[in-house]
């Protein structure tokens, strides 16, 4: 990690992404056949930035890093594995949650993207436990309070130790003057079903809850004698992973280094290229197609690994994401291109939808893809996709586009160009109609047609054949197709116009935008994280001279504004 200097900062941190077992500071991962061992054991130094001491078994982004790689390579790295307990090495001190230091330094900006990206993580151990056959559990062995309750959340089961000490907690609200910031008032109601009085107490009562009482308010599903504890654990672990549907022999993929070339005016990796545009305040990206032969059999995926284009795209794609979302802040629009043969591309589909109802890899694959979309639909920037001869915005790939705000698309070739080839399609397939949900439970399609089922039944029938910019605008796939003669000059105005908005204003009517229709527990956390953070997080009653985050380890009370806004 480097820092540039900023008038308004002494620091501002340049985040890698980068992570592997052998480099974690905080995490050991420790398998034991079919279960694997997630201990926490924070490094007190280790902070990604300097300015405070992870005490307590408290987090930062960097613990977070090392989560997140360790849930991807648990999915891809070790598919016999079939359950996850997640535990502290620490004794009588499971987590204690997000560094309240660290907070209370950090800017705003800096703030909301450690949230989102935690609340990523967290959905992707739920999706472990739904879609991989990996089923999560907390083994709460000490306290666990704020982040580190929400941590357990996460997990489809939460053992509590009993020692007359350990607890549960959501503090925030009492002790910082904020809320939780990775889901827990939502997971506690939504997921553990707890009673709506008894969690008003239970977020307002800055000690928790323990023992029966946990077990009796749902907040946790079984309390545990000390002495009996890590046979316990071990016994629900092996209960788990005796119903799992993954694999007991199978090899794992290693997932190796990405390959990346990072300077002042871009990030260029082997699929995927990003190009800066400080000026207009915006980045090119472009996701190239997959290129030589199609394997036509799963053992040749197998074969190539972290190789096969679309598990290698979609690692640099994610990648990319986390790097311009943490480092990039006033790129804030993204172009959002793809180059290659349609045909090419809808072969490795084809691939995907044949085996990923069969293959733990395939399936991980698509689950995979499915997780980068949805970081991108709650990616706080202007999306534009540019649709242009020479791109291959089918299938999978279109879902791209579809994740965008609006889509243009070239009716034609520009003058100078070579007409000898194909000018700008769009295929649609059956990808397109559920197998990558957005966080509320709707296809994108389904999300630009809400309620118009109609419509969304006629483009089944689309399915398959390429589809011109004349046509795409009469189905609605596209906001416009200008010709050769407009097309400059449209979107040269269009990208000036969005410059010129507050960047605040779009953030939230992007939001309101994107996520339309029924609301999912996933859903609702991303969308009050959005009203939380860029509310709460910024009144002086929680960050303000007086506030609670400023004051809080001094043994002085935060001097609160008392008005009800």
């Amino acid at each position: 990690m480097t820092t540039t200097a900023d008038p308004d900062q002494a620091e501002i941190p340049t985040v890698s992404f980068d992570a592997e077992p052998s480099t974690y500071r905080h995490w050991t991962l420790d398998v034991q056949g079919e279960v694997a061992y997630l201990r926490l054991d924070i490094d007190e130094t280790g902070g990604i930035v300097p300015g405070y001491e992870l005490k307590m078994n408290s987090y930062d982004l960097g613990v977070d890093i090392e989560l997140y790689d360790a849930t991807q390579r648990l999915r891809f790295e070790h598919p016999g594995v079939k359950a996850v307990v997640l535990t502290s090495a620490k004794d009588r001190n499971f987590c204690a949650g997000a560094n309240i230091r660290m907070l209370a330094q950090s800017s705003h900006p800096w703030k909301v993207n450690f949230c989102k990206f935690t609340n990523e993580t967290r959905n992707g151990i739920e999706d472990a436990t739904a879609n991989s056959g990996q089923t999560w559990i907390a083994a709460v062995n000490g306290t666990a309070a704020g982040g580190g309750y929400e941590m357990a959340l996460a997990c489809d089961q939460i053992l509590l130790i009993d020692d007359n000490s350990s607890a549960v907690s959501l503090p925030e609200v009492p002790l910082l003057g904020v809320l939780p910031g990775t889901g827990g008032l939502t997971r506690v109601i939504d997921k553990r079903k707890v009673r709506k009085d008894r969690a008003d107490v239970f977020a307002t009562k800055s000690e928790g809850a323990r023992g029966k009482q946990a077990v009796e308010w749902k907040l946790v599903d079984e309390v545990i004698p000390k002495r009996a504890w890590d046979e316990t654990v071990a016994e629900r672990a092996a209960t788990a992973a005796a119903s799992s549907t993954r694999p007991s022999d199978a090899t794992g993929v290693p997932l190796p280094p990405l390959q990346r070339e990072e300077d002042a005016d871009g990030i260029r990796y082997r699929h995927v290229t990003a190009v800066f545009d400080r000026d207009a305040g915006l980045v090119n990206i472009t996701v190239h197609g997959p290129e030589g032969d199609v394997p036509d059999t799963v053992e040749r995926v197998h074969e190539l690994g972290a190789e096969f284009w679309p598990l290698a795209m979609t690692r640099e794609l994610d990648d990319l994401i986390l790097r311009l979302r943490a480092n990039e802040l006033e790129l804030g629009t993204w172009i959002v291109r793809t180059k290659g043969d349609v045909e090419d591309a809808l072969a490795f589909e084809r691939v995907i939808e044949q085996f990923s109802g069969s293959d733990w890899l395939v399936n991980e694959i698509r689950h995979y893809y499915k997780r980068v979309l949805k970081r991108l639909d709650v990616t706080s920037r202007s999306l534009i996709a540019l649709i242009e001869p020479g791109s291959c915005f089918a299938g999978a790939l279109l879902e791209l586009a579809l994740a965008c705000d609006r889509q243009y698309m070239l009716d034609g070739f520009m003058e100078e160009a070579d007409e000898e080839g194909e000018p700008a399609q769009l295929v649609l397939s059956a990808s397109n109609f559920g197998t990558f949900p957005m966080s509320n439970g709707l296809s994108r399609l389904g999300s630009r047609f809400y309620g118009d089922d109609d419509t969304v039944a006629k483009l089944r029938q689309e399915t398959g054949r390429r589809i011109d910019a004349a046509e795409a605008m009469e189905l609605g796939l596209v906001t416009d197709a200008p010709d050769d003669i407009d097309w400059e000059d449209e979107v040269r105005i269009m990208l000036e116009e969005r410059a010129s908005l507050s960047p605040d204003a779009l953030t939230g009517m992007e939001a309101n935008h994107r996520f339309v229709g029924p609301e999912t527990m996933e859903s609702r956390i991303f969308s009050r994280l959005t009203a939380w953070q860029n509310w709460i997080f910024v009144r002086p009653n929680a960050s303000g001279p007086e506030g609670a985050l400023r004051k809080y380890g001094t043994g002085r009370k935060a001097d609160f504004d008392r008005k009800r806004v």
